[in-house]
């Protein structure tokens, strides 16, 4: 497919000074993520009653838990409608869930009003070329990432590009990353598995 890395992507592509990723991180209030391509690996089941599966990694949800201990929320934007995803967000006691957003940038200001907090206390992780505009957007004031496999474009225009694919612990190594920069967290530190 066009536009997917075979070798290892530059690290912090979009490059900002130490000091000035410490201080984007210490103001954070609310992680926004992509579900298809960062939460799961993009892969749908789906069968002859619609769509059947979708699958989570379980240190993802670790990340979320982590995030919420330092008092930054998260929450799920998606071009989808799915009850698979709703379900999730369930489990994960999410406040917020954006879905059916076909323009995410153009619905920023809607997702920061539902969320209490201005432009410059957000981050977003997507992995696709619909996920440009919020990334753009974002990264004027927050931070952005990108899992491992995502698309040239979007590895091109973010603040980190994870390690970890989509689906296999992307978000959370994106978390690890926001506390380790905040302070709050080791990037090697591992509590376990949740949700």
């Amino acid at each position: 497919m066009t536009g997917l890395r075979i070798a290892s992507p530059p690290w912090g592509t979009r490059a900002l000074a130490a000091d000035e990723l410490v201080a984007r991180a210490r103001r954070l209030r609310l992680v926004l993520t992509d579900c298809d391509g960062v939460l799961t690996d993009g892969t749908v089941y789906v069968s002859e009653h619609g769509e059947a599966m979708k699958r989570f990694s379980l240190r993802d949800g670790m990340g979320v838990e982590r995030l919420r201990e330092a008092a930054i929320e998260t929450a799920i934007v998606s071009r989808e409608r799915s009850p698979i995803v709703a379900r999730r967000v369930e489990k994960l006691r999410l406040r917020l869930h954006f879905e059916g957003v076909l323009d995410k940038a153009a619905e920023l200001p809607r997702m920061l009003s539902a969320a209490g907090c201005g432009a410059d206390a957000i981050a977003y992780i997507g992995d696709d070329v619909n996920d440009l505009g919020i990334l753009e957007a974002v990264s004027r004031g927050g931070l952005t990432a990108a899992p491992f496999d995502a698309l040239e474009p979007v590895a091109a225009a973010v603040h980190h590009v994870c390690r970890a694919r989509g689906g296999e612990g992307a978000f959370r190594e994106f978390a690890e990353w926001i506390l380790c920069l905040r302070g709050a967290g080791k990037r090697d530190h591992d509590k376990g598995e949740a949700a």
